[in-house]
């Protein structure tokens, strides 16, 4: 009997709990680099862990954190910020089709990250209707709470476990760049992708070492995108006059 059979609307929630498990794996590593770099730039525990519950957004944490410590002006901060999660513009649209009819799902919405949006985009559409907001729920759930819970073992324990294996510290760092790395490297058996990765890449690197550390992210992703669709603008061309 299949999963959609046995499950109550009353039980999703433990369904997408479930499901959400293999997500921990990418968010607890990453969200223990988090807690340690906040409080080596200054933060309290208590601060990193209230970031990690009310801002909840990945790379935009690492950023926020780096530019308050850096001195940067508010306005900047929480410019650059919201210009990183703007991404959600695209993932709202997507789910919006298999969300039903609830008040709950503007507050669930600060549950959407990338994993839960990939999950929860295959996953939903499979789902009876009376099981969907259960089960975002408790995916969404899952993966706040791994967030939150692995910024407090960070912030709280992170110092002493880099005291006592330092190579810890130079691994955790970099477990962001590497989550992201996985989630681009496919990207790369495509032309088109590889052609405006590294354009993205060489861009952001020449404005880092040039000294414009806080435009290089933004400024890189518009001339990564700019390339991807010129490629595909200019490869259209060539299809339309080759018929």
């Amino acid at each position: 009997m299949s999963l959609q059979a046995t499950s109550s609307p009353s039980r999703s929630w433990l369904t997408g709990m479930r499901e959400a498990i293999p997500l921990l794996g990418g968010y607890v590593p990453v969200a223990i680099s988090f807690g340690l770099i906040a409080t080596q730039a200054g933060f309290s525990a208590w601060e990193a862990v209230l970031i990690s519950t009310l801002i909840y957004a990945g790379a935009s944490q690492f950023l926020f954190v780096g530019m308050v410590a850096a001195g940067a002006p508010l306005w900047l901060v929480v410019a650059m910020t919201l210009l990183i999660n703007v991404r959600h513009v695209v993932y709202a649209p997507n789910l919006a089709p298999w969300l039903t009819s609830s008040r709950w799902w503007p507050w669930l919405m600060h549950g959407l990250t990338d994993q839960v949006f990939a999950v929860a985009h295959a996953r939903l559409p499979q789902l009876p209707a009376s099981q969907r907001l259960g089960w975002f729920t408790g995916a969404a759930l899952l993966a706040w709470l791994s967030w939150i819970g692995g910024t407090a073992l960070g912030a709280v324990a992170g110092g002493e476990l880099v005291a006592r294996w330092a190579l810890m510290g130079e691994i955790l760092p970099f477990a962001l760049p590497a989550l992201f790395l996985v989630l681009i490297a496919p990207r790369f058996t495509s032309r088109r992708w590889s052609l405006a990765l590294a354009i993205t890449i060489g861009t952001a690197l020449l404005l880092t070492m040039s000294g414009l550390t806080n435009v290089a992210i933004p400024l890189a992703a518009v001339c990564g995108a700019l390339c991807f669709y010129s490629v595909k603008f200019v490869t259209t061309g060539k299809g339309e006059r080759h018929e």
